[in-house]
C-alpha cells in the first residue's frame, strides 16, 4: 500500500517534466517561425502575431513595416552590422533615433536594434 503514493508521485514528476520540456521546445520552434514570417515583413499568421517579440513588444501603430527597396536596403545594412543575427522586424522608427529600424536577435540571443537614416546610411546599433 505504501508503494501506491510513490507511484503517483513518480508519475506526476514525469508528466511535469514532459510538459515543461514540451513548453520549452514549443517556444523555441515558434520563435523561429516568427522570425521567418517577419523577415519578409509579410503579415504573420495569427498565432505568430501573438508571440512575444523580445523587449520591443509588437509593432506600434505609428510605425510601418518596410517593403521593396527600403526593406532590402535596411535588411542588408542590419545583417552587415550584426553578422549571424536574425531579423525579427524591419520598420519605420517613430522614436526619433533614425528613419528606419531593424529589430534583430544576435546569434548569442541578445536583442538589438539597428538604426538607419532616410539616406540609407547606418546610424547605430542599440542593445537592449
Amino acid at each position: 500500500m505504501t508503494n501506491v503514493p510513490k507511484i503517483y508521485a513518480t508519475a506526476a514528476a514525469v508528466v511535469g517534466i514532459a510538459l515543461g520540456s514540451y513548453g520549452v521546445a514549443s517556444a523555441a520552434s515558434n520563435s523561429g517561425s516568427t522570425s521567418a514570417a517577419t523577415t519578409t515583413n509579410a503579415a504573420p499568421p495569427a498565432a505568430a502575431a501573438q508571440q512575444p517579440q523580445a523587449p520591443w513588444g509588437g509593432r506600434r501603430s505609428d510605425e510601418s513595416l518596410l517593403s521593396g527597396d527600403a526593406l532590402a536596403k535596411v535588411t542588408a545594412i542590419a545583417k552587415e552590422k550584426v553578422p549571424g543575427g536574425t531579423i525579427v522586424r524591419v520598420e519605420t522608427d517613430a522614436d526619433g533615433h533614425a528613419a528606419y529600424e531593424a529589430h534583430m536577435i544576435r546569434s548569442d540571443g541578445t536583442p538589438v536594434t539597428v538604426y538607419v537614416d532616410e539616406s540609407f546610411d547606418f546610424v547605430s546599433v542599440e542593445s537592449r
